[in-house]
């Protein structure tokens, strides 16, 4: 018998009596003979669906090609909280942003709160973070590396200096993050607008043609970044080297990042470890960021600290079809003085619930609101257009005004469009989801509640143009 996530317990005594009642059994995990060095690089604001490990026909990212051809593609991988902040806090401290502190994007983990790289460095690690890792300046150093930069700019001669200036008699656990591909968007360089395809769930213009080759132009400078530091940390650290890569949360466009649709929370992330990870492969195994951290933990020989939300799925890595998680849960607040919309929801293989917990309000966000450097002229034309295209003006009404509850089908609608929580055919799967989401919101002590207000919000607001858009 499974436990769901939902009400799973936590500590050794939960475990204990667990295996006493016979509802779980002993789990082996065969540690490597050496702690392997390890590089985890994350991109800033990109979904998973825009690569080509996962479908993407027309974007250029050949470095994420090789490391998917050598090592795991994980089909299922959900960030926490689809914002800066709180995802990478909720990576690296292992825990929910109710738990660690860090609910809003700008806002950090509480000082009461360990975070998981210091576990690596009792482990023996020099722990290194260059460019966005955590959530700007004053939170990089927050998380326990030994070194760190404290800054998001990504700079690989800095990278290069640290890794030949290094205690070589230890092992290297190294975080590096690019800014690309979070907005502004660079100039379109080589990519054809006309030919790319637009999701289902945008409107397409002329305008989003252009903005999205802007977009891709900016991922393959991220896969471009991630080659760099690929290529000298192999260099450096030797040609087995776990090598991760994956991304804070999904792209800043309508239904993404500060949305709980797949397009805002399934993320890339891929795994390389020759020797260990069989070679080209994929699995459908439910994986949260908060995961991450204890895996390292774990296939480095340590224990994990007692009372995480996040298990690691070391097992995972050799065996593709190994099951982790049940149940995915995720939560959104707000962004300080903007974005602001409380949002949960929880994912199951087949099926999603999104509880929206101010329906009344307007949703609106950056990608809608930001009109600097020419970020949203793509949504500027979907505006003209609804005054007399109706699937236009459906569209933007879907993404304004939401409904209390969602539910979608993912199997038959993986796209998310098609909301189901009125149908009566799935009464009981609503039910139970939402009974889910009540239990796991007690269980973290989350009331549901926005800390500020949503700002007001009319037709034709030229939106917010303040500079700070980390």
């Amino acid at each position: 018998m499974k436990l769901p996530d939902s009400i799973r317990p936590f500590g050794l005594s939960a475990l204990v009596g667990l295996f006493a009642a016979g509802l779980v059994g002993p789990t082996v995990c065969a540690r490597p003979p050496a702690r392997p060095n390890i590089l985890v690089f994350i991109c800033d604001d990109l979904s998973a669906r825009d690569l080509p490990a996962y479908g993407a026909t027309d974007v250029r990212a050949p470095h994420t090609d090789r490391l998917a051809a050598s090592g795991m593609v994980f089909e299922r991988a959900f960030i926490v909280s689809p914002a800066c902040a709180p995802s990478r806090a909720a990576m690296l401290t292992g825990l929910y942003p109710t738990r660690n502190g860090a609910t809003a994007n700008h806002s950090y983990k509480r000082d009461d709160v360990a975070s998981l790289p210091a576990v690596l460095a009792g482990l023996g690690y020099q722990t290194a973070a260059f460019g966005k890792v955590a959530h700007g300046p004053k939170d990089t150093g927050r998380h326990g590396f030994v070194n760190a930069t404290n800054n998001n700019k990504f700079d690989p001669a800095e990278i290069a200096a640290w890794l030949q200036q290094r205690d070589r008699s230890r092992p290297v656990a190294l975080f590096a993050g690019t800014h690309a591909p979070h907005v502004p968007w660079p100039a379109n360089h080589g990519y054809d607008p006309a030919t790319l395809r637009i999701p289902r769930f945008h409107y397409d213009t002329p305008e989003t043609r252009a903005d999205r080759a802007r977009y891709y132009t900016d991922v393959t400078q991220g896969d471009t970044d991630f080659g760099a530091v690929v290529e000298m940390a192999r260099r450096e650290l030797g040609p087995d080297t776990l090598v991760i890569f994956t991304s804070d949360h999904g792209a800043q466009w309508p239904f993404g990042k500060w949305n709980l649709y797949d397009e805002g929370i399934c993320v890339p992330l891929i795994i390389a470890w020759p020797g260990h990870i069989p070679a080209g492969t994929r699995t459908a195994a439910n994986i949260s960021w908060l995961d991450l951290l204890p895996t390292l933990i774990d296939v480095a020989g340590g224990d994990v600290p007692a009372g995480l939300d996040g298990r690691s799925f070391a097992p995972v890595l050799t065996t593709p079809g190994t099951p982790h998680r049940d149940r995915i849960f995720t939560t959104h607040d707000h962004d300080g003085r903007a974005n602001v919309y409380p949002i949960r929801s929880v994912r199951t293989a087949g099926w999603k619930y999104i509880r929206n917990l101010q329906p009344g309000w307007i949703h609106s966000n950056h990608s809608d609101r930001f009109r600097k450097d020419g970020t949203a002229r793509y949504f500027e034309s979907w505006e003209a257009a609804a005054v007399h295209d109706p699937h236009a003006a459906f569209v933007l009404t879907r993404y304004r005004q939401r409904p209390a509850e969602e539910l979608y089908d993912l199997a038959a609608d993986p796209d998310e469009l098609n909301n189901l929580a009125a149908d009566s055919r799935h009464a009981a799967t609503l039910v139970a989801l939402r009974g889910e989401l009540d239990v796991w919101m007690e269980s973290q002590s989350d009331a549901g509640v926005a800390a500020i207000k949503a700002q007001p919000w009319l037709p034709g607001d030229p939106g917010l143009v303040g500079p700070d858009l980390r």
